[in-house]
């Protein structure tokens, strides 16, 4: 069991990581990408660079740091958080246990400009299957999604509805076709309708009868967890107190996720100042 598992490997993650390793506690970091960091250019504003600096340069430098102080850090797509007496944090290759647990994976940016999304949001339209899925007992729903993150809440819904479709707006990943027995429709959304609910999707290729509409687009961010097991939430962002701890003992957040200036700089003082309050929390839990 791991003491924290980071959940995030951008400057708050790994800035985090850096100050739990140096205090000699065991810390794992697990991490898709690098977020904004990744995806962008140049950084022109960072305190130490006299010219502007390549972001991935500063990304790869981050992860290099990180790895040479002897801190664990996978590449993997975190699908699913369970609490209750520990953490259980799984990926889709494994699951790791850990004491406490932070939240450092930016801001979700995903959305998909599809007629009716919006209108019928909390009318059959939702976000979390663990949260909502039981309403939806022996009916039939759907999936909005190519990839892995998709896949896990279909293959989740499948045990509590009478069907479910995922609808990949025709950007299918191969890892649904390899891995997911149901029907899969990749075929470009037109639009979700209905009356007072959702009723059903149409593309282009037909018309398909729902009661449900489970968006899951890219990759689980820290507002689907949230929701999952329940942390408060403003805005989007996980709601946080003044020593980054959340309203669940144990589970703290940083960086872009709990919203603020959405600079490289808040993000490193963020996680280091998490840290800190980790550490605390570690010790009087001995």
């Amino acid at each position: 069991m791991y003491d924290t598992i980071v959940i995030g490997k951008g400057p708050s993650g790994i800035s985090c990581a850096l100050y739990l390793k140096r205090a000699g506690f065991n810390v794992l970091v697990i991490g898709k990408d690098g977020g904004s960091l990744a995806m962008a250019d140049y950084i022109e504003n960072y305190y130490g660079f006299a010219k502007p600096v390549k972001a991935d340069k500063l990304f790869s430098g981050g992860i290099k740091q990180a790895e040479n102080l002897g801190i664990e850090i996978i590449s993997d797509e975190v699908t699913d958080i369970e609490y209750g007496g520990g953490i259980s944090v799984k990926t889709l290759s494994a699951a790791y246990e850990a004491k406490t647990l932070l939240f450092a994976t930016g801001r979700k940016k995903k959305s998909a400009p599809i007629r009716g999304l919006k209108e019928f949001e909390g009318k059959g339209v939702g976000y979390c299957a663990v949260c909502d899925g039981f309403f939806y007992k022996n009916k039939d729903v759907a999936v909005i999604g190519g990839g892995k993150y998709a896949l896990a809440e279909a293959e989740y819904l499948k045990n509590i509805v009478r069907s479910v479709k995922i609808f990949s707006d025709g950007k299918a990943e191969k890892i649904l076709s390899e891995s997911f027995d149901g029907d899969i429709i990749n075929e470009k959304i037109l639009s979700i309708y209905g009356g007072q609910t959702v009723e059903g999707i149409k593309t282009e290729g037909g018309d398909y009868a729902l009661s449900g509409v489970f968006v899951a687009l890219g990759s689980a961010g820290a507002a689907d967890f949230a929701a999952k097991m329940g942390l408060e939430t403003l805005g989007g962002n996980i709601a946080v107190n003044k020593d980054y701890s959340t309203n669940i003992p144990a589970v703290f957040a940083a960086g872009d996720c709990i919203g603020g200036m959405a600079q490289i700089a808040k993000a490193v003082y963020d996680g280091a100042a998490a840290a800190k309050t980790i550490i605390s929390y570690l010790k009087s839990s001995k």
